[in-house]
């Protein structure tokens, strides 16, 4: 999904969400914010990897699209701490019961793997034992 995909009017309102989602680090600085008000080494710490450049590009996108405010308090330093608008919040509610399947894939998913590797251990110990006499 591009960039300019966000400030298209005339698609489906999942696709104008997901447009202003998308990407490796907004749905997580969402969580964080959710959380309060963050400075931006804040959030730096609590998202290992995630480097300075991408952040300030991915808080920039999103203060463009109404889901954060940036408040740059006038003191030396400057002080810039971010925080999540009424529709940056009525998007993480709604993010909410998407969240909840997701964790219910992820906890399947982990099912089936288990399953299936209890599978192979069973068909090696069988293997091992040689051919069953009937």
């Amino acid at each position: 999904m591009t960039r300019s995909q966000a400030a298209r009017t005339n698609v489906c309102g999942v696709t104008a969400v997901v447009a202003v989602i998308d990407g490796r680090w907004k749905t997580s600085l969402l969580w964080l914010l959710e959380s309060g008000p963050q400075r931006p080494a804040e959030i730096r710490r609590r998202l290992p990897g995630l480097s300075e450049k991408v952040l300030t590009q991915a808080l920039r996108e999103m203060e463009s699209d109404g889901l954060v405010h940036r408040e740059v308090h006038d003191v030396l330093p400057l002080k810039t701490v971010y925080s999540l608008t009424d529709f940056g919040r009525r998007l993480c509610d709604a993010l909410g019961p998407v969240s909840d399947l997701g964790h219910e894939r992820l906890d399947r998913m982990t099912a089936e793997r288990a399953e299936q590797a209890e599978q192979a251990v069973e068909a090696e110990r069988a293997a091992q034992a040689g051919p069953s006499v009937s």
